[in-house]
């Protein structure tokens, strides 16, 4: 074999093994991101986000504090992400219980049935009620975080006006959508209150009896 075919197969093998480590470094930092990002969720969650220092989201996540810093370039930012987690966690059990339901009425009842199951998903570790709202509490007016909030209930809203919308004529489907969207958020903030879904079976229930007596 020639100089330049062993030079060659040198030059691949080391653009190999440079690929190969690049392609480790990338997943270690997404699992210690990943890590970061779900003990921050648990901890701020339990104990909310002022509260919670550094130390203690690096502990839990078993990282260097330096990792955090590697991964998000302020407490804030981790915060923000946060805000985005719940969210996200939210969409992914309405979409599954959207995906089994059989008609518009089932659908925006499953609006309610998603909120009972990430209410249960907290429970393990003690439930006090919106994520999202008790994050938005502690935020000043006007930042980042509590617009993330607002857009993120308003998006609740518009799902519940849509499944709405298809289920009645009812030239009220906005103002309808509101009343639901308030029944949905005052049951969480009393089921907070409570430590239990209770109130959010209740809302569950009254939602349906008006589902009901808007299709007779």
């Amino acid at each position: 074999m020639s100089p330049q075919h062993d030079f060659c197969y040198e030059v691949d093998g080391l653009h190999a093994e440079r690929t190969d480590k690049m392609s480790a470094l990338a997943g270690r930092r997404a699992s210690a991101r990943e890590q970061l990002l779900e003990a921050a969720s648990k901890l701020f969650y339990s104990n909310g986000m002022t509260a919670t220092g550094i130390d203690a989201i690096t502990g839990e996540a078993g990282v260097a504090k330096k990792s955090l810093y590697n991964n998000f370039a302020s407490k804030h930012e981790l915060m923000l992400a946060y805000i985005v987690r719940r969210h996200d966690e939210w969409k992914r059990l309405y979409e599954a219980r959207a995906t089994a339901a059989n008609s518009s009425q089932d659908r925006v009842v499953a609006v309610f049935d998603a909120y009972i199951d990430h209410a249960e998903l907290a429970d393990a570790n003690g439930f006090r009620g919106c994520g999202l709202l008790n994050a938005a509490a502690e935020l000043p007016v006007g930042s980042e975080g509590r617009s993330l909030v607002r857009q993120q209930k308003e998006e609740v809203e518009a799902i519940l006006t849509q499944h709405i919308s298809d289920f009645t004529g009812d030239a009220r489907v906005g103002e309808l959508a509101q009343h639901f969207s308030l029944l949905l958020e005052g049951g969480m903030e009393r089921a907070g209150l409570e430590g239990n879904t209770a109130w959010l079976y209740r809302s569950r229930n009254i939602a349906l009896s008006m589902l009901r007596a808007l299709g007779d």
